[in-house]
């Protein structure tokens, strides 16, 4: 009998059954929405710190940049000194070639020991370090400066040498022409794949990194790099004046991001070529689990005072861009557009159910004349709401996932900045001033802040959690205006059906 009535009482009250569902069905569609929009967003930032972060790492661990000295000789900075006989000289002009394989510019190295604390600590799944460098190219032509060196050696005492030009150089008239050429260059453990860069990234062709390839001189390099300064795999790339053979190219395992470097070499051979045995420039760590990392990284901070330990969340304040403006959107008004529209929608199905119930006054009257109880016409309102409920989340289910369909079909392109410490720019070596082949103390810029902007499209996507949520504020709306109006239904008196018929 409860389904019969609850039919007919439907049918009958079609009007107040549309709305209530209607609105209902909005206000889930905008949730569903919503939420699909702002899991797109948490994907898009995701890819933009992958090529920082890596897949499956949770916080990083590094150390601030030391300031560079007055005279230039410590800290992030870049020196060639070319000695007197440096290079080879034809026809007045030294032709110089050198490569240097140094810390990159804008970050610190540190104690290898410091991986060895982490691992240590309670709730570290995996952890791995690696040695962030620059491998910096200089290649140029210069005048024989000899010839003026020998020009000045005559003439009188207390006389001032007058000295010969110097001839040839670039332009053949003394002139000088170089070229700094960089690139960058990751050391890590070739064993410890399972977090960090190389984790985040696809193999294109040869192969990765292996655990036999420590102590060896192989590269992995990005294929984007590679195509671009015309390497393959079989071929040799030159790293602080070594040969390494080029076993494999990697990219990104997201199209939207860009890997975490040029090239990758085992660990050891990064700090022995690099001058920094024994060191690394950033730990990756995995967290046993994510509800664990934010008291991981205080226990990190504890046993490393000295280090900058950084979780995704700390990462990801820094991306900028239209990227950082949707997602300020959908977390803020998305969440409180979401909150208001479910209000008056429960607020709708309230009203209408309360008002159908002062309507039905005589109805509910007579059924409590003939024996009714007021747990059954509590039932028997809150059943109808609940019915009216689900239809309305069934639309609402049905029109959120074609607005998902038209987002993923407009597919929007959001722009993102990531700020990361980089070398700056080049300057002119102080040798370059005094006209001499000593080259040195001029550094090639200080440490600087870089924006790597890249385009994301922004793709809603449609988890089963999201739908199981629509279907669960169906039925709390449902069951809410159906226990507001059953109480109301309740507390009609026999009587007052008699004085409604009269």
């Amino acid at each position: 009998m409860f389904i019969t009535y609850l039919r007919r009482e439907l049918v009958n009250r079609r009007k107040q059954t549309i709305i209530i569902a209607v609105g209902m069905a909005l206000a889930i569609a905008l949730v569903i929405i919503v939420n699909s929009v702002a899991a797109g967003v948490k994907d898009a930032q995701t890819s933009v710190l992958g090529s920082v972060y890596g897949v499956g790492t949770d916080i990083t661990i590094s150390k601030a940049a030391a300031a560079p000295d007055e005279d230039g000789t410590d800290g992030p900075g870049q020196r060639f000194d070319f000695g007197a006989d440096a290079g080879s000289t034809t026809d007045g002009t030294t032709a110089v070639a050198t490569s240097r394989l140094t810390a990159g510019m804008g970050t610190s190295t540190f104690d290898a020991t410091a991986l060895d604390t982490v691992t240590a600590e309670s709730g570290v799944s995996d952890a791995a370090g690696v040695l962030s460098l620059t491998n910096t190219t200089f290649d140029g032509e210069l005048p024989d400066f000899s010839q003026m060196q020998q020009g000045q050696t005559g003439g009188a005492p207390g006389e001032a040498a007058e000295g010969t030009a110097p001839t040839g150089g670039a332009d053949g008239a003394g002139g000088s022409s170089f070229n700094v050429d960089s690139f960058t260059v990751l050391g890590l453990d070739p064993a410890a794949s399972a977090v960090g860069p190389l984790s985040a990234v696809t193999l294109t062709d040869g192969r990765t990194l292996a655990s036999g390839d420590t102590g060896t001189n192989v590269a992995v390099l990005d294929s984007a790099y590679a195509t671009t300064a015309e390497l393959a795999v079989g071929g040799t790339i030159d790293i602080g004046g070594t040969s390494f053979e080029i076993v494999g190219l990697v990219e990104s395992s997201s199209g939207d991001a860009s890997t975490a470097s040029n090239v990758y070499i085992p660990l050891d051979v990064a700090q022995s070529l690099s001058g920094e045995d024994g060191k690394i420039s950033s730990i990756y760590v995995q967290a046993s689990s994510a509800d664990d990392i934010a008291s991981l990284k205080t226990s990190l901070e504890t046993a490393l005072p000295d280090n900058t330990v950084s979780t995704q969340s700390d990462l990801a304040s820094s991306v900028s861009g239209s990227l950082s403006t949707a997602s300020t959107l959908v977390g803020n008004l998305g969440t409180w557009l979401s909150i208001i529209v479910l209000a008056a929608a429960f607020l709708i199905a309230i009203l209408f159910t309360i008002s159908g119930v002062t309507r039905r006054t005589r109805e509910f009257g007579t059924l409590k004349a003939i024996g009714w109880s007021n747990r059954r016409i509590v039932g028997q309102v809150a059943g109808e709401s609940l019915v009216q409920g689900l239809i309305g989340g069934v639309a609402g289910i049905a029109i959120g996932l074609v607005g998902v369909v038209v987002v993923n079909l407009v597919a929007p392109t959001l722009s993102a900045t990531a700020s990361t410490q980089t070398a700056g720019g080049l300057a002119a070596p102080d040798g370059a001033a005094a006209g001499g082949p000593g080259m040195g103390g001029g550094g090639f810029g200080q440490a600087a802040q870089a924006a790597a902007t890249s385009d994301v499209v922004l793709n809603a996507p449609v988890t089963v959690s999201v739908i199981l949520i629509a279907v669960g504020l169906a039925v709390v709306g449902g069951l809410l205006a159906g226990a507001i109006g059953g109480w109301r239904a309740s507390r009609l008196r026999p009587a007052e059906a008699l004085r409604a018929v009269a």
